[in-house]
C-alpha cells in the first residue's frame, strides 16, 4: 500500500492522529532521557539467533520480526494491534464501503471467533446470524485458536462461492450449520424513510469516508418531505471514521462548539474536535427547502431528536450520541453501549503494515469518559417486549481493557440485573413493522407511555427457560487424559549468550 493510499485510511477507528506526529512524539520521549533498554534487546537478539540457529524446522527472518512485533501487543490493550499487508487492505476496504465475503464484523471469545453484528443486506444477514453467535467450524474445520485474521482470510473468497460456518448460539443446544453463499459487500451506510406522522427515520450502519455528505442529501429529503421530528438509529454501529462522527454531530447542533476531547501521555494526542462540516455536506445543508420557508441547516437544527442505541453501537457512534445527549439536543433510548472510549494511533511501518497503537482515551463535551461505562440511555427500552436479542461482551469484558481512566470500575459497569436476553432470538429488521424500540421511540415522540418490555412475555420466557432446563440431561463429559511432558533439553538465554543447562 502506497503512502497515499495510506493517507485515506489515516482516521479509521476512533480518533486516529497524524501518525508522523505520534512518532515524532514517540522519538522525543526517548531522548528526553529514555534511553534504549540495551540488555534486554541483547536478550532478544540471543533469542533471535538461537530460533534462526536450532529451531527444528527453518523460520524466515520476516515470519520472526513478525511474530516477534505480534508478541509485543499481546499484553496491551485488544485494540492494540500490529498490521500486516492484508489488515492495512482491510482497513481501507472498510472505511471506504466495499470489501469481499460473508457481511459480518467479527471478534474473539475463548479462542473463537464472535460474531459482533451481521452487516444488513448481506449474505450473513440474510442466512440469519446474529449478534453474539460463536463461529465454531468454518468448512469443517475447528476455529478453536484461529487468530482473527486466519479466521477472516478462511471466510473470505470469490463472489458466488459457497461456505459453511457452524454456529454456537446461546440458548439452543444443537449447533447450527449455515450454507453461505459469498458476495460483493458494498456497505450502505444510510438509509432513510419518512414514516406515519411525519417522523423521519435514519439510519447509520457504520461511519465511512461519505456518511457525513449521504447523511446531508438524507435529511435534506426528509425535511422536504415534511418531517416533523427525527430518529437516528446507530444500533449495532461498531464505528468508523472520527471525522464522520464530528461531521454528523456538527450537522444537528444549534450552535458551535466541543464535540469531543482526547487525553493521552504525550502532547499530540492532547486534543479538541470542535463542530466542523465538510464542504460538501455544507452546501446541502445551506439550500432552501422545497416549501422556501428555511434552510435544510435550520431544520437539522431544530427537529426534535431521539438516538436509538444498543450493546452493538461503539467507538464513532458513542462520539455522536454522547455529545448529543450532553448538549441536550436528542434523547438517547434503547440499551447501554459497548463502552470504546480509547483512540487508536496508526503508524506505518512501511508502504503496506504498520502498527495500531492505543494512545489516548475520548471525552464527550461535559468531559465524560466513555471507556468501560459506555453511553447510558436517557431512557432503558429492551430490543424486543420480550426481552434482548444481543447478549454481547461489552469493553468491560474484553481481557486487558482500558480502564476509564476518571471513575473506577463497579459491579454495575458489567451488567444490569434487569438485562433479560431472549432464547431462540428471531431477528428483526431495523427500521422494520417489528422493531420494537422502534416503536417505542414513536411512543416518545407522539406522547406516548414508553415500555422498557412486555413484563408477561418474560415471565413466561423464564418459567418455559426453566421448564427446559429441569429435562436437560446431567451427564458429565469425559475429560482428557493428562499426558505428561516430554524430555527436552534445557537451555538459558543470557546477555552473555545461550547456555546448556545440565540435567539434574
Amino acid at each position: 500500500m502506497s503512502t497515499r493510499r495510506f493517507g485515506r485510511i489515516g482516521l479509521v477507528l476512533i480518533g486516529v492522529f497524524a501518525g508522523l506526529l505520534i512518532s515524532l512524539g514517540i522519538t522525543a520521549m526517548a531522548q528526553r532521557g529514555e534511553p534504549l533498554p540495551l540488555r534486554d534487546l541483547q536478550q532478544f537478539a540471543n533469542v533471535y539467533s538461537a530460533i534462526k540457529s536450532s529451531y527444528v524446522e527453518s523460520v524466515s527472518d520476516e515470519k520472526l520480526i513478525q511474530d516477534a512485533i505480534k508478541g509485543m501487543f499481546s499484553d496491551l490493550d485488544p485494540h492494540s494491534a500490529y498490521l500486516d499487508e492484508e489488515a492495512f487492505k482491510e482497513m481501507e476496504n472498510i472505511t471506504q464501503g466495499g470489501f469481499g465475503g460473508l457481511g459480518i464484523e467479527i471478534g474473539s471469545e475463548d479462542g473463537m471467533p464472535k460474531v459482533i453484528a451481521p452487516i444488513e443486506d448481506t449474505p450473513a444477514a440474510r442466512a440469519g446470524i446474529l449478534s453474539g453467535d460463536i463461529i465454531t467450524h468454518i468448512d469443517g474445520k475447528p476455529t478453536k485458536g484461529m487468530t482473527l485474521n486466519e479466521a477472516v482470510k478462511l471466510m473470505r473468497g470469490e463472489p458466488k462461492t459457497s461456505i459453511e460456518l457452524t454456529i454456537k448460539r446461546e440458548g439452543r443446544a444443537d449447533p447450527l450449520v449455515l450454507d453461505i453463499v459469498r458476495d460483493h459487500i458494498k456497505v450502505r451506510s444510510i438509509r432513510a424513510k419518512l414514516l406515519d406522522n411525519n417522523i423521519a427515520y435514519i439510519r447509520i450502519s457504520q461511519f465511512q469516508e461519505r456518511t457525513e455528505t449521504d447523511l446531508a442529501r438524507h435529511v435534506g429529503e426528509m425535511a422536504d418531505k415534511g418531517a416533523t421530528s427525527l430518529i437516528l438509529d446507530l444500533r449495532n454501529d461498531p464505528g468508523g471514521l472520527l471525522e464522520s462522527a464530528i461531521g454528523v454531530t456538527s450537522m444537528f447542533m444549534r450552535n458551535t462548539g466541543l464535540v469531543v476531547s482526547t487525553k493521552g501521555r504525550i502532547a499530540s494526542a492532547n486534543r479538541e474536535y470542535q463542530t466542523r462540516l465538510s464542504g460538501a455536506a455544507q452546501q446541502l445543508l445551506q439550500r432552501n427547502l422545497a416549501n422556501g420557508s428555511s434552510t435544510v441547516a435550520d431544520w437539522a437544527q431544530k427537529v426534535p431528536m431521539v438516538v436509538l442505541v444498543n450493546v452493538g453501537s461503539a467507538s464513532a457512534s458513542e462520539i455522536v450520541a454522547g455529545a448529543l445527549q450532553d448538549y441536550g439536543r436528542a434523547t438517547v433510548m434503547g440499551n447501554r453501549t459497548f463502552g470504546k472510549g480509547s483512540v487508536q494511533s496508526v503508524l506505518p511501518l512501511g508502504d503496506d503494515t504498520g502498527i495500531k497503537i492505543t494512545t489516548a482515551r475520548y471525552y464527550t463535551p461535559k468531559g465524560r469518559s466513555i471507556q468501560v461505562t459506555g453511553v447510558e440511555p436517557d431512557i432503558v427500552v429492551d430490543d424486543t417486549e420480550r426481552g434482548n436479542l444481543f447478549s454481547l461482551p461489552r469493553e468491560i469484558d474484553l481481557q486487558r481493557h482500558l480502564l476509564n481512566g476518571a471513575d473506577p470500575e463497579s459491579e454495575s459497569d458489567k451488567s444490569d440485573p434487569d438485562y433479560e436476553v431472549v432464547d431462540n432470538p428471531t431477528m428483526f429488521e431495523f427500521g422494520g413493522s417489528d422493531d420494537y424500540q422502534l416503536q417505542q421511540a414513536i411512543n416518545f415522540i407522539e406522547g406516548r407511555p414508553v415500555k422498557r418490555n412486555n413484563p408477561d412475555l418474560i415471565a413466561k420466557a423464564k418459567s418455559e427457560k426453566e421448564a427446559n432446563s429441569n429435562s436437560g440431561s446431567n451427564d458429565e463429559q469425559k475429560k482428557s487424559p493428562v499426558k505428561a511432558p516430554m524430555n527436552s533439553e534445557r537451555y538459558r538465554v543470557t546477555p552473555e549468550g545461550i547456555i546448556r543447562l545440565q540435567d539434574d
